[in-house]
C-alpha cells in the first residue's frame, strides 16, 4: 500500500468511543489520565452543564476515551446519572466499549454499579483498581475468578503507580476489536431489580471471589484520623487550619506568577506605544486588546493553583471529611458542605470559586452556591477597602481594622442569607441529600494533580478569555472616546512650563496640565457622559458624578475603581500610595463640598462590599450555569441589595450628624 492509500485508510477508521464508568473515590480519575496523559479536554456533555473529560487513548489514535462523572448507582435521576445512560442507552451517544473501574479494597460497593452497567448489554471490560490498597487490608482478590463471574475480562492495576495500564490499554483495543458483548451472569438480578436485591447479589460475588482476613491495624489507623477530622469541634479545627494553608497559598503563591505577568504584558504594552505611531490604532492595542488580554490571563495561576491543591485534597481523601464537617453548618442555610471549597476560594477570586463548584452534585445546590459566591470578598475588592476606610478612619488604625474585618463578615453573612432567601424561593425544592462514602486515606498523585490544573486552566482561557478580553476592550473604548482635545486651562500651563527657566517648575506644570487633560477627557468620555446621565440614580446615596463614573466603571472590575478616581482627581498610582489617598480625599464636587464626606464613603464601602462589579464573573456565571437568566438574577439581586443598603447606611449616618 502506497502513502496516499495508507493516508486515506487511516482517515476511513472511525473512532471508537470508551465510557469510563465507576464510583467517586475508585481512582476513576487518576485512571483516565493514565490512560490517556495530556491529550485530555473538558467540555459540557451534550444537552447538559455537566462536565467531562474526553481523550484519545495513548497509542490508539482511532479510540476516545470518555470519562463519566462519579456515581454510585443508576437508580436516581441526577446529572451524572444521566450523562452515564447517554453512553448506556442504545438512544444516546452510544459507547462502543464501557470500561467499568472497580475499587479492589471496596469490592461489594463497587460492583452494585457494575451490576447495572452489565444489564446494558453493552461490551465491557473490568478495571480492577487500588490492588494495593486492598493486598495492605491485608485481601486477596482473584481476578480470574471475577472474570469468570462477570463474563467479561477483568484487569488488576494500581492506576496511580501506572501499573497494569499497559494491560489495561491493550485489552481496551482487543474488546474494541471484537466488539462483543458478553452473555449477562445467569444469576444478575433484573433491570427492574432493586438496589437492595442487586446489594443482596454483589455481596455474595465479593465474597467468593476475595479471600484473606482484613487487617485491625490499618483500620485502626484509619479510624483515628477520622475520629479527628470528623469531630465537631476537632475536625472543624481541623478544617480551619487546612483551609487557612490553602488560603494563604492561593494568595502568596500565586503573587509571584502573577506579578510576572502582569509586568510581561506590561512591558509588552510600553513596547508597543514605543514602536506603533501615536493614534487609535496604538491606544487599541496597547490598551485595549492587550490590557484585555492580560486582564484575563492574569487569574491564570490562581485558578490553576487552587485545582491543583483540591485535586491532592481529594486524592488523599480529606475533601469528603471536610465536606462531611460543614454540611453541618451550611446545611442550616440551604447549602451543602460540598460547597465549602468555592465560597472559601471565592475569597480569593469569585471565578475559580465558582468554576469549582462543579464539585457539588445537586443542580440547586450548585446553582445556590454559584450565584451567593460573589458576595465572598474577593482579593479585587481590597484596593476599595483600602482607599474607602482611610477616608474613614485615616488617625484610628484600631476602627480601621474592625472595619475591614467586617467587610468580609458582612459578605460573608450577606451570600448566606441569599442562599436561605433562595432555597425557599427561586430555587425552592427538595435537595439531593449529601451522599458521601468516605474513601480511604492514599498518597495523592502529583501528576494526576498537575493534569486537573492544566485542564481547569485550558478551559478557563477557552471558555471565558474570548468575552473577557470583548468587555474589556469595550470598556476602553467608552472610557477612552470621545477625544476632548486639550483644556484651555491645560494650554496655559503648558505656555507657562515652555517660558519657565526651571525644569523642576517645567515639569510640575506639564504634570499639571496633564492631569486636567486626563480628568477633561475622563469627564467628557462615553464612560463619564453615562454617569452624568446616571448620577441621578445615585444621588440619594450622597454620589456626585464623579464617585457615579467610578462605580459605573468598576463594573468592569472593581479595582478599576481606584485608578478611576485617581484619573478624575488628576493622578495616578493606586490605593497603596499614600499620596492617592490624600488626592482623593480633597476631591471637590461641582459646587465645591468634598466628593467624599463620611456619610458618603460609608455608603460607597457598603455598596462595594455587596455590589456585583465584574463582568468577568458574570460571563463565567452564565457559562457554568449555561443560561444569561442566572447572570441577570446575579447582577440584579447583588446590585439592588447593594444599593438598598448604601442608602440605609447613608441615611443613618446622615441622621447621627456625621456630614
Amino acid at each position: 500500500m502506497n502513502g496516499t492509500s495508507a493516508v486515506a485508510a487511516r482517515a476511513t477508521v472511525r473512532t471508537a468511543r470508551v465510557a469510563l464508568i465507576g464510583n467517586p473515590n475508585t481512582g476513576k480519575t487518576t485512571l483516565f489520565n493514565a490512560l490517556c496523559g495530556a491529550r485530555a479536554r473538558t467540555s459540557n456533555y451534550p444537552g447538559t452543564t455537566t462536565s467531562i473529560r474526553t481523550g484519545t487513548l495513548d497509542r490508539h489514535d482511532h479510540i476516545e476515551v470518555v470519562d463519566v462523572p462519579g456515581l454510585y448507582d443508576l437508580h436516581h435521576n441526577t446529572p451524572e446519572m444521566r450523562v452515564a445512560r447517554g453512553v448506556l442507552d442504545a438512544g444516546g451517544a452510544v459507547a462502543d466499549l464501557v470500561v467499568v473501574a472497580l475499587d479492589a479494597s471496596n469490592l461489594t460497593r463497587n460492583l452494585v454499579l457494575a451490576a447495572e452497567v452489565l444489564a446494558y448489554k453493552r461490551p465491557i471490560v473490568v478495571a480492577l483498581n487500588m490492588m494495593d490498597l486492598a493486598r495492605r487490608r491485608g485481601l486477596v482478590l482473584d481476578a480470574n475468578a471475577l472474570a469468570l463471574r462477570l463474563g467479561v475480562p477483568v484487569i488488576p492495576l494500581v492506576a496511580r503507580d501506572n501499573d497494569g495500564i499497559d494491560r489495561l490499554r491493550q485489552g481496551i483495543a482487543e474488546a474494541v476489536a471484537r466488539g462483543v458483548v458478553a452473555p449477562v451472569p445467569a444469576d444478575l438480578p433484573s433491570g427492574t431489580a432493586s438496589l437492595e436485591e442487586i446489594t443482596a447479589w454483589a455481596e455474595r460475588v465479593s465474597h467468593n471471589i476475595t479471600a484473606g482476613t482484613r487487617r485491625a491495624g490499618h483500620d485502626a489507623w484509619t479510624e483515628r484520623l477520622d475520629r479527628l477530622f470528623t469531630h465537631p469541634v476537632a475536625g472543624m479545627a481541623a478544617f480551619v487550619a487546612i483551609m487557612c494553608a490553602l488560603f494563604w497559598a492561593l494568595f502568596t503563591l500565586a503573587a509571584v506568577p502573577m506579578d510576572l505577568i502582569e509586568a510581561v504584558f506590561g512591558r509588552f504594552a510600553t513596547l508597543l506605544e514605543a514602536t506603533l505611531p501615536p493614534g487609535p490604532l496604538r491606544d487599541l492595542i496597547a490598551n485595549g486588546i492587550v490590557g484585555g488580554i492580560a486582564g484575563t490571563i492574569v487569574f491564570l495561576p490562581q485558578i490553576c493553583l487552587l485545582f491543583f491543591l483540591i485535586s491532592l485534597l481529594e486524592d488523599t481523601g480529606y475533601l469528603a471529611r471536610a465536606a462531611f464537617v460543614m454540611d453541618g453548618v451550611l446545611s442550616r442555610f440551604g447549602l451543602p458542605g460540598h460547597a465549602f471549597v468555592p465560597l472559601l476560594t471565592s475569597h480569593a477570586c469569585a471565578i475559580p470559586g465558582i468554576m469549582s463548584a462543579r464539585l457539588i452534585p445537586d443542580d440547586r445546590d450548585r446553582l445556590a452556591t454559584i450565584l451567593v459566591a460573589p458576595f465572598m470578598s474577593c482579593s479585587a475588592r481590597l484596593p476599595v477597602y483600602v482607599l474607602l476606610i482611610s477616608l474613614l478612619f485615616a488617625d484610628n488604625p484600631i476602627l480601621a481594622g474592625i472595619a475591614f474585618a467586617g467587610c468580609y463578615l458582612l459578605g460573608a453573612s450577606a451570600g448566606l442569607f441569599t442562599a436561605w432567601v433562595f432555597k425557599r424561593t427561586v430555587l425552592k425544592g427538595h435537595s439531593r441529600p449529601m451522599v458521601l462514602e468516605l474513601p480511604s486515606y492514599r498518597r495523592p498523585s502529583i501528576t494526576n494533580a498537575l493534569l486537573t490544573a492544566k485542564d481547569q486552566g485550558v478551559a478557563f482561557l477557552r471558555t471565558a478569555g474570548t468575552v473577557i478580553v470583548a468587555i474589556c476592550i469595550v470598556m476602553w473604548w467608552l472610557s477612552a472616546y470621545p477625544k476632548t482635545g486639550a483644556t484651555p486651562e491645560a494650554d496655559r500651563l503648558r505656555a507657562q512650563a515652555a517660558a519657565s527657566t526651571s525644569q523642576e517648575q517645567t515639569d510640575t506644570l506639564l504634570s499639571e496640565a496633564d492631569a486636567l487633560d486626563a480628568r477633561a477627557g475622563q469627564a467628557g468620555s462615553f464612560a463619564g457622559q453615562l454617569g452624568h446621565a446616571i448620577q441621578p440614580v445615585f444621588s440619594p446615596l450622597g454620589f456626585d458624578w464623579q464617585l457615579t463614573v467610578g462605580v459605573v466603571t468598576s463594573f468592569l472590575a472593581r479595582e478599576v475603581f481606584v485608578s478611576t478616581m485617581s484619573v478624575l482627581e488628576g493622578g495616578v498610582g493606586g490605593a497603596d500610595d499614600d499620596g492617592v489617598v490624600d488626592r482623593i480625599r480633597r476631591m471637590k464636587r461641582d459646587d465645591g463640598g468634598p466628593v467624599f464626606t463620611p456619610s458618603t464613603a460609608a455608603a460607597a464601602l457598603i455598596f462595594f462590599v455587596l455590589a456585583m462589579q465584574c463582568l468577568p464573573t458574570l460571563t463565567v456565571t452564565r457559562k457554568e450555569t449555561g443560561s444569561v437568566k442566572y447572570a441577570a438574577m446575579q447582577l440584579g439581586y447583588m446590585s439592588g441589595l447593594a444599593y438598598v443598603a448604601a442608602l440605609v447606611t447613608y441615611v443613618v449616618v446622615r441622621a447621627a450628624g456625621v456630614p
